[in-house]
């Protein structure tokens, strides 16, 4: 694990929502003065493997309900297939805008209401296309005593990012929500450039 990463635990609670009673395990980085959360269901460190989602805070799309980005959909069908299944853990990092923060997010709106991509956008700003550091899961996984996953995602590269921190990924669960005519170029963007799988 990265020497860098000074994330640690402070404390859990109860979380009750639409979906069930999910356990909030909170996590603070102190370097990067971010704080990161994690909701549990069941007993996630039995040994067997977990049904995981590794999610990037989206405040426009997870609380504001924007329909940019594919981002609040994919929350919501997280914490509903770990009730469903009665036993799951849901990462959520506070990475807003692929790591770029709310502001800089609300910049590269701007350059795509003036015809750029995503990926553009960052760019144009002086970012690379996805700025996320996954390497703070490592202390998270480890106090969950979380080795084995079923992940939903459609990103290869949080395989390989989990995969690298010593998380066995046993299989990737495509994570693929309805498009609307406000994110088409955006899901167009993700597949091209960042290679993210998605069925026709």
């Amino acid at each position: 694990m990265d020497q860098r990463v000074t994330v640690r635990y402070v404390e859990s609670s109860r979380l009750p929502t639409d979906w069930g009673v999910f356990t909030m395990h909170g996590f603070e980085d102190p370097a990067a003065s971010k704080e990161h959360l994690v909701l549990t269901m069941g007993d996630v460190g039995d040994g067997a493997p977990v049904l995981a989602r590794v999610h990037s805070e989206c405040l426009t799309g997870d609380a504001l309900f924007s329909l940019r980005c594919d981002c609040g959909n994919q929350l919501e069908a997280a914490l509903k297939a770990i009730a469903e299944t009665g036993r799951g853990a849901l990462f959520y990092l506070r990475q807003e805008g692929r790591g770029i923060g709310l502001l800089n997010k609300i910049r590269a709106y701007r350059l795509q209401d003036e015809g750029a991509d995503t990926v553009e956008a960052n760019e144009q700003l002086g970012f690379g296309p996805d700025m996320r550091d996954y390497t703070i899961l490592g202390p998270m996984f480890a106090h969950l005593a979380i080795t084995s996953i079923n992940l939903m995602t459609n990103n290869p590269r949080k395989v390989m990012a989990l995969e690298e921190l010593g998380i066995e990924v046993l299989h990737r669960v495509p994570l693929q929500t309805d498009s609307n005519p406000h994110n088409e170029k955006y899901l167009r963007t993700k597949g091209a450039k960042l290679g993210h799988m998605f069925d026709e």
